[in-house]
């Protein structure tokens, strides 16, 4: 893996050049072992928390990692390019526009001590744009490739909080152009309802039952890119113990494996669809 900057990285892009790396500040990785026509991205997959602000911050590192989405990066690693945020939602969340990616208060609890100093959230602002610069070299150049193309925006979400039952898999529309691509919405759905997990853990598939598909990850990417769909898809939240923060790492193994050909799947009928279209 490379340690590159955001201008190193954009440029590798543009050349269509095979690499792995890690932004020159850590805040993200890109890796991109084939130039494919799809994307996956875990953008809340980060657990990093710097140390500026450890004083100032009243939420423990288990509240921090509480609402993140471990593992979510690993669920699709093995796929040809995968983006993952590597820094916490509470330093800057990549999936809130600019104006309201830093938090003054999480799920209703105040996040600072002391409101942060401009040159804090300068910096944090900073490492939100240059994503999203990297983001808008990527899904270019792959429609520059393939003219259409398909974005696996994965997240988890803690299920115990819920007084209902909750689907295992939730799957976010209220964003996309459902007119031309609901049919492959539906058919993703329908990918992960075949799941079958560890343990005899209930598998069950909705669309827009708990998450509407409001982030900004997918609202900047449809936004600017019309060929592109983004399947914001969140993962129920029994690969772990929420409250004991503890890991099933052979939960996480079996969704892994089980995208890989399903994901795969999904991706291919997807532009065998569309790519007839322009």
């Amino acid at each position: 893996m490379l340690r590159l900057s955001i201008d190193e990285i954009i440029e590798k892009i543009q050349l269509e050049e095979i690499f792995e790396a890690v932004s020159d500040d850590y805040s993200f990785t890109l890796k991109i072992d084939k130039y494919v026509h799809f994307i996956c991205g875990a953008v809340h997959d980060g657990h990093q928390f710097r140390k500026s602000l450890w004083n100032n911050c009243l939420h423990s590192e288990y509240d921090r990692w509480f609402e993140e989405d471990p593992a979510t990066k690993e669920m699709v690693q093995s796929f040809p390019i995968v983006i993952a945020g590597c820094d916490s939602r509470f330093e800057y969340d990549l999936n809130r526009a600019p104006e309201t990616a830093i938090y003054t208060d999480a799920w209703g609890k105040q996040l600072w001590k002391n409101p942060l100093p401009d040159s804090e959230r300068k910096y944090s602002l900073e490492k939100h744009t240059n994503f999203y610069r990297v983001v808008d070299a990527l899904v270019r150049k792959i429609e520059e490739i393939f003219t259409v193309a398909v974005v696996y925006d994965m997240h988890s979400y803690n299920w115990k909080r819920w007084n209902r039952e909750v689907p295992t898999f939730n799957l976010g529309t209220g964003n996309i152009d459902n007119n031309r691509f609901g049919d492959d919405a539906e058919s993703w759905r329908k990918s992960l309802s075949e799941i079958k997990l560890p343990h005899n853990i209930k598998s069950t598939s909705l669309i827009n039952d708990t998450f509407q598909g409001n982030g900004y990850f997918l609202k900047f990417i449809t936004s600017k890119f019309k060929n592109t769909l983004v399947l914001a898809t969140e993962v129920k939240k029994v690969y772990c113990d929420e409250y004991m923060q503890i890991m099933y790492p052979e939960v996480v193994r079996s969704i892994e494996e089980q995208l890989k050909v399903l994901l795969l799947l999904h991706a291919t009928k997807f532009y065998s669809k569309h790519r007839k279209d322009l």
